[in-house]
């Protein structure tokens, strides 16, 4: 579970709801009407403008959201580390063992490619067209939410339309003007709660989601093409260490240190 996405999804709603309730009428920030409009709307356009595969993977993408496992870059860079010093002592060949116990099918694929004397100029291409391909898919079920998020506000601005009109075909009833007129702005507060609470940040994180995993891809990547050439495993390392942030560098050279 991500604290982080989940603090953050209740905090807002919370604290946007509660102000709501604050005024003593919740009650009138709801209009069922506007919500079939602007809600309804949003995801029947969003329907439209996206493939029905593209649309099977908005449940996995909201899974991803709040259930995602970071990558762990220190436990690769040891792992990848150790190949080398293998690979270094009895070749190449000697991976192959360690290909089965791998759950990674990204580093299972680049390791094997490696053991079966592919070269190294087809290994990079290879790996970066399968990273290539990985992020156009993520950024397909990114596009999902953005798309949502785009026809959030204008489904508001059209139920706020809507609602206009019908309030000016009835002007000769002055007593019914504001409330006429509250219930035409509420489709546009729909419309941007339903961009800016729930479409936009999820977007955003799955954004920052495909980032982490293909910086691992891509660390994956030299750290093949390193033992493949033969590089000291020490080389190695210091090669992927510039994946680490600053301080996930620095706790994993003191705890090489520790083991020296």
């Amino acid at each position: 579970m991500d604290l982080t996405s989940l603090i953050g999804f209740l905090a807002t709603w919370i604290l946007v709801l509660a102000s709501m309730a604050s005024g003593g009428n919740f009650g009138a920030y709801i209009d069922v009407p506007s919500i079939m409009i602007t809600l309804g709307g949003a995801i029947g356009a969003t329907v439209i403008s996206n493939p029905g595969e593209r649309l099977k993977t908005v449940g996995g993408s909201l899974r991803s959201v709040f259930l995602f496992k970071e990558p762990d870059l220190v436990a690769m860079v040891q792992m990848l580390v150790s190949f080398a010093e293998k690979a270094r002592r009895e070749g190449l060949l000697s991976l192959e063992g360690d290909v089965a116990d791998l759950d990674n099918t990204f580093l299972k694929k680049a390791i094997q490619l490696v053991v079966d004397g592919t070269d190294p100029e087809l290994v990079r291409a290879i790996l970066d067209t399968e990273i290539g391909v990985f992020e156009d898919r993520h950024s397909a079920n990114k596009s999902v939410f953005d798309t949502l998020a785009e026809f959030g506000p204008s489904f508001g601005m059209i139920g706020t339309l809507i609602g206009l009109i019908a309030m000016l075909g009835n002007l000769q009833d002055v007593s019914a003007l504001g409330p006429g007129m509250a219930v035409a702005l509420i489709t546009t507060m729909y419309g941007s709660m339903l961009a800016n609470m729930f479409a936009i940040p999820t977007g955003k994180k799955l954004a920052a989601r495909s980032a982490q995993e293909v910086k691992s891809m891509e660390l994956m990547v030299e750290g093949i093409l390193a033992i493949q050439a033969g590089e000291n495993p020490r080389i190695v390392e210091e090669k992927l260490k510039v994946y680490l942030p600053p301080k996930m560098r620095t706790a994993f050279e003191q705890e090489e240190g520790g083991n020296e």
